[in-house]
């Protein structure tokens, strides 16, 4: 790693502390020679070209949006280098939520041409489609649910019961779910760890699986890990207003995708909680 390094920057590796690994990449804290810190990635990966798609998102999101997001300095299929966060962990009081809801308020009213994006993306090292798209309902059906569920039942985690049961919901679909005013870029991964604070501020999150959907997919992936409470959706809800029923059904039908998504990565105890949702829709 020292090597591929030093021929990205032009610097070298005088420190290397290894990290946990990400989806089949190695990651590590270098110290350079001249004196800077900085998060190194290093592939294939889970994903063949994963370093690679993450920069892209990374730096798609600095190009677009007013999120903290940590400066891309190198990013090639099989090596990203970013620089280093200096960070307390996730979010853990209510100045940060509330930091958290300006900046992903902001983000959503942001109008969007279409649903999807101009290229596919990436969750958890698992291939997210993006085909652009002008309706909500389509998209969320065929490439976010029925797509997670065909790839966690094809990899023998998801029953088939509950593959059927989920092709049941989806035939019925806009029953449940809504178009949005517009579409919106989402961040797409926003459990605890890939928001990092320094202080009282949300200093940068990190790790995008980006796309543009209906913002209540992102607010109900915020739920389902417990990264954002209560402060969060007072002032989120302060400044872009939420229909009250998403905290009913809604909610729980759009976390079905992190969920699948989890089925598809580590199965077991994630089905469970994708059966309950299903029951609750009458599926």
């Amino acid at each position: 790693m020292s090597k591929a390094v030093e021929q990205a920057l032009g610097c070298r590796a005088t420190s290397l502390q290894p990290l946990s690994r990400s989806w089949g990449l190695k990651v590590m804290r270098a110290g350079l020679d001249d004196g800077r810190t900085v998060l190194v990635k290093q592939g294939p990966g889970d994903l063949p070209g994963h370093a690679g798609l993450e920069g892209w998102m990374l730096d798609e999101l600095a190009r677009e949006t007013a999120l903290p997001v940590p400066d891309v300095l190198h990013a090639s299929p099989d090596l990203l280098v970013t620089d280093w966060i200096d960070n307390e962990g996730g979010p853990s009081s209510p100045a940060h939520e509330r930091h958290a809801a300006e900046l992903l308020a902001a983000l959503h009213t942001m109008r969007q041409p279409s649903f999807g994006y101009s290229r596919d993306t990436a969750i958890g090292g698992l291939a997210q489609p993006n085909p652009e798209t002008t309706s909500w309902v389509a998209f969320f059906r065929d490439h976010r649910l029925v797509h997670m569920a065909d790839i966690a039942h094809g990899r023998g985690r998801l029953p088939g019961p509950v593959r059927t049961r989920i092709d049941r919901l989806a035939d019925r679909l806009a029953d449940y779910i809504d178009e949005p005013a517009h579409p919106s870029l989402l961040h797409g991964d926003l459990w605890g760890g890939n928001v990092l604070v320094r202080g009282e501020r949300i200093a940068a999150v990190i790790d995008p699986a980006i796309s543009c959907g209906h913002p209540e997919i992102e607010l109900a992936f915020t739920t389902l890990f417990a990264t954002f409470g209560r402060p969060f959706f007072d002032a989120y809800g302060a400044l872009a207003p939420l229909d009250k029923e998403f905290f009913t059904l809604r909610l729980h039908i759009y976390n079905l995708y992190p969920l699948l998504v989890h089925v598809a990565l580590f199965g077991g105890s994630y089905v469970p909680p994708v059966e309950a949702t299903l029951e609750r829709a009458g599926c």
